[in-house]
């Protein structure tokens, strides 16, 4: 039998800690709540949950604070729940180790088709590095470096290769301009925009039936690129 999905919520409004405990389904889920940074911290330490709901605007510190503490020795699943929508605010979270970012007000089945994509690739990643990614037409062999589209073979750079790469290894989740820039060109092109927005068109020409509608590489706009899941 499966075990329930154990979730700890870090959150100061008591309406939404009623809303996702009422909202999420009983029997197949524990929950457990905490309405400041510090405390939450110690929930994440205590309870080893499967993926974590983290405000920003808590009141004894800032969320990216609670963020950056627990990536200091947890890889667990976090999705920021936050009303700042504003770029800044979501590059800021993505680029301290988050693994999704919604703006409230937010619907429960957006909430938790991002759990589900955020618990599934986190349970790969457990169990050891997949060896390709498929979605739709589209495969991408890890080790012989090879991009599919239909079963044909797509000629694609070493540039547009890493880039499919790093995406490829976190479906689901948005990679920020400066994550890809450092993953693929280094430290040193952070600011170079043009450049990977230049090289995304390109992979887009080969791998889209329509580029101007994306069906697999996703633009998070002002922030980054998501590798579609499903």
């Amino acid at each position: 039998m499966k075990s329930p999905t154990r979730y700890v919520v870090i959150e100061d409004e008591l309406a939404i800690r009623r809303f996702l405990r009422a909202s999420l389904p009983s029997g197949e889920t524990e929950f457990f709540e905490a309405e400041t940074g510090e405390a939450g911290i110690q929930l994440v330490a205590q309870k080893n949950p499967d993926i974590v709901l983290l405000d920003l605007g808590l009141p004894d510190m800032d969320g990216l604070e609670v963020l950056r503490r627990i990536r200091e020795w947890s890889n667990v699943p976090i999705i920021i729940l936050s009303a700042r929508g504003q770029e800044k605010d979501k590059i800021g979270a993505l680029d301290a180790g988050a693994n999704d970012y919604l703006t409230k007000p937010f619907s429960y089945g957006e909430l938790m088709a991002r759990v589900r994509v955020a618990l599934r690739y986190s349970e790969r990643d457990n169990v050891g590095a997949a060896r390709e990614f498929a979605v739709g037409d589209l495969r991408i062999d890890f080790e012989a470096r090879q991009v599919f589209v239909a079963g044909q073979e797509v000629r694609v750079t070493p540039i547009e290769f890493k880039l499919l790469l790093a995406l490829a290894r976190h479906p689901g989740k948005v990679l920020t301009h400066n994550q890809l820039l450092r993953e693929v060109w280094g430290a040193g092109y952070t600011d170079s925009t043009h450049t990977l927005r230049v090289h995304m068109g390109s992979i887009r020409q080969k791998i889209e039936k329509n580029p101007s509608q994306p069906l697999y590489i996703r633009t998070e706009t002002g922030v980054g690129y998501r590798m579609l899941a499903d």
